[in-house]
């Protein structure tokens, strides 16, 4: 059963008596510095009697110095009719912390009958996701895909291609054109949490492009409010969620709209792409989630595979389970079979346990 989000209180009785009277001192210290020390001498240092304060992000969560001055990096590049893109996203926010589900597609997955009619059919035998489709952005890289979009959802949004990439048909693991589509989209993701918005993007394939997915549950209520970013991966082990001794997958990512998870998305696409040329996203994500995350204060968590499932795993507890990636599983019709055929034993689940409410 996927569980509830926690909930935190931010409350003043976290200053204690001895922290008042360290500012009482200290102000004293520098009363003093002023009025005994001449100008020409260096000034006094303060030494603080306990530990330094934390830097705060806007949203009152701690966040290290190193992600507050990466604000001041250029933000990311826009992109084509950014002002339909911010009212395509404000009309999907939710409204209590403005968190999108987003997705990409092309001409060959979006084909009447391909993978984003059965991923658009999922939200509506799911357990209670239909409500969710309100949330949801499908991205369209060319015209084809957007005008199909236009006809089965209501917030679809082109994201004109430059430079003459074709990404209407399956891209090859590694090629060119696929590599430039993973990081464009990883930069839109960027610029989606520069906008102010948090996202759910679902979802990633290491040898086509995207929607090769269906729900069954809400994969969020598996998110702590603690995270920053939390991701799925191809194993489970142990019981810290927090331990990055996992290999990720990008089949489900949430990243929540942070200064400092701007500054780990900008670092993971400036200096890390360009430490590994030639990889794509994951990959390099896999390589320096550590140190980035280290280096600015974030919190990265891995999703257990009892929740977030696919092929390469392959476990079907319909019990449990929230999403079901298609992975492991090359070639679109390939993919689409085998999907469909998960979703139909959903359906007879459902069937079969009529008094399921979670």
């Amino acid at each position: 059963m996927c569980g509830k989000r926690d909930h935190s209180v931010f409350s003043l009785k976290m200053y204690s008596r001895r922290d008042f009277a360290g500012v009482l001192v200290g102000a004293a210290i520098a009363v003093a510095c002023f009025l005994l020390v001449p100008p020409s001498s260096p000034p006094c240092r303060v030494v603080p009697a306990g530990p330094e304060p934390a830097v705060l992000g806007g949203d009152g969560a701690q966040a290290d110095q190193s992600s507050t001055k990466k604000l001041d990096m250029p933000a990311a590049s826009s992109f084509p009719n950014e002002d339909k893109l911010m009212e395509l996203l404000g009309r999907a926010a939710m409204e209590d912390d403005k968190t999108i589900i987003m997705t990409f597609t092309n001409e060959a997955f979006s084909a009447p009958g391909s993978l984003m009619d059965l991923f658009l059919e999922s939200f509506h035998t799911g357990l209670k996701t239909e409500p969710l489709l309100k949330h949801l952005v499908i991205v369209a890289v060319d015209a084809a895909a957007f005008a199909r979009c236009q006809e089965v959802h209501p917030l679809c949004y082109h994201l004109a291609v430059d430079g003459g990439a074709d990404f209407s048909s399956e891209q090859e693991f590694n090629a060119k054109d696929y590599l430039d589509m993973m990081w464009l989209r990883h930069r839109f993701q960027a610029r989606v949490l520069e906008l102010g918005f948090s996202f759910v993007f679902t979802v990633r394939d290491i040898d086509n492009i995207d929607v090769d997915i269906v729900w069954f549950r809400n994969p969020l209520l598996r998110v702590p409010v603690a995270a920053d970013i939390a991701m799925s991966c191809d194993q489970y082990f142990g019981e810290n969620p927090y331990d990055l001794n996992k290999k990720a997958n990008g089949g489900f990512v949430f990243a929540r709209s942070r200064p400092r998870t701007v500054a780990f998305y900008r670092d993971w696409y400036g200096e890390a792409r360009a430490a590994y040329p030639g990889r794509n996203e994951q990959f390099v994500f896999d390589k320096v989630k550590r140190r980035l995350a280290e280096r600015h204060g974030l919190a990265v968590q891995f999703v257990d595979t009892a929740y977030l499932s696919g092929f390469c795993h392959n476990n079907r507890d319909f019990r449990k389970l929230c999403t079901f990636h298609g992975n492991c599983i090359p070639g679109l019709q390939r993919k689409l079979a085998h999907l469909r055929q998960v979703l139909d034993e959903w359906k007879q689940f459902r069937a079969n346990h009529t008094a399921l409410t979670d």
